[in-house]
């Protein structure tokens, strides 16, 4: 049985490719954060408590500290600029195509993130939240409208029961969220979807993310014959 998703699935040639990675790692963004904390400690030193030694500063020292401080300026924002468009790039791109095999041998981190993009090219904006206490909830969604769906992801290769299923329906109305998907590399047993049935929740199993994933390629371009 297929879930019945707001995803139009379309014939196209299966294409393989490795995980993406994102544009910037993290370990740099710390970076950039930890620089621009620094930075806006420093304009609230320089506003709050008025240092008196920076009024007894030389005319040439004091002038190239406010060379400095907007240089620091003008080159935090560009490097944010670069970590904004690197990310809106890598949401355009067209997602993986991977088989199950491979889902399977993604750590589990790794498929959230690919969940995520699937749904970032849906038009949802996505946060993840899987950690400790986050109730099963690995990604928050918001649609335009402000209407928010959270999504479990299961990186299983036994089959899922119902069991899982309600459990993530009382996450929904813990959540208070108007909708819960349920993403699995396993197959899901027909009792649970049975449970599910009626309910605002969506169940995708293995062979219908990889369908979905598949049906987000775009085609590739076909050479002109000479």
């Amino acid at each position: 049985m297929v879930v019945r998703t707001e995803w139009r699935l379309r014939q196209q040639s299966p294409q393989v490719h490795s995980q993406p990675r994102p544009a910037v790692a993290l370990n740099s963004r710390w970076i950039i954060g930890l620089l621009t904390a620094v930075y806006l400690f420093w304009l609230l030193i320089r506003a709050v408590s008025q240092p008196a030694w920076l009024a007894e500063l030389p005319d040439v020292v004091a002038e190239f500290l406010r060379l400095v401080e907007v240089g620091w300026l003008a080159t935090l924002a560009v490097v944010w600029g670069v970590v904004w468009w690197q990310g809106r790039q890598a949401d355009l791109r067209p997602l993986p195509s991977l088989s199950l095999e491979q889902l399977y041998n993604l750590q589990p981190a790794e498929f959230e993130q690919y969940v995520a993009q699937l749904f970032r090219q849906k038009k949802y904006k996505v946060s993840l939240r899987g950690r400790s206490g986050d109730l099963g909830v690995d990604l928050m969604l918001t649609r335009q409208g402000g209407k928010r769906a959270i999504v479990q992801c299961k990186r299983y290769r036994n089959t899922i029961g119902p069991d899982i299923v309600r459990e993530l329906y009382g996450t929904l109305i813990h959540e208070g969220v108007s909708h819960a998907f349920l993403v699995t590399t396993a197959d899901i047993s027909d009792s649970a979807r049975e449970w599910a049935q009626g309910k605002p929740m969506t169940l995708i199993d293995g062979p219908t993310l990889v369908e979905i994933a598949r049906s987000l390629q775009i085609a590739p371009t076909k050479p002109k014959s000479a």
